[in-house]
């Protein structure tokens, strides 16, 4: 059986600034490509450099996310690493990560951390408690 391996939040987060950035580069180079057809090279410079603003607007979003986010203690690598959510994955050794007493030895789901989900979570631990 294949194990599934989770990745941390941030880390999914930079990897999709990372892309965005090679991506603009990408189109960049497409249009020096087409440097003989002049709006087509245009649009694609524009293209690129849209995608290079936009990552330096989520390297900076997530950077202050980051700074927000709560500073834990992996208990199986035992490196420092950040949550955000009520679940996340350790971002070193890809432990799934809860701060919540009521979730732990669940099945880890990263839908714990949407507001639909967590209040459903909540009334079935409220029912169980009466």
């Amino acid at each position: 059986m294949a194990q599934l391996v989770y990745s941390s939040k941030i880390n999914k987060i930079r990897s999709f600034a990372l892309f965005l950035i090679f991506g603009g580069f990408g189109f960049m180079y497409l249009g020096i490509f087409t440097k003989d057809i002049g709006w087509l090279m245009a649009i694609f410079f524009i293209i690129g450099i849209l995608c290079v603003i936009f990552s330096t607007v989520v390297y900076f979003w997530i950077g202050m996310l980051s700074t927000k986010a709560i500073a834990i203690i992996c208990p199986n690598c035992e490196k420092p690493t950040k949550m955000l959510g009520k679940v996340d994955a350790c971002m070193h050794c890809k432990q799934p990560l809860t701060l919540d007493k009521d979730l732990e030895g669940k099945e880890f789901d990263e839908k714990y951390n949407s507001g639909k989900h967590r209040r459903e979570f909540n009334k079935k631990v409220k029912s169980k408690k009466d």
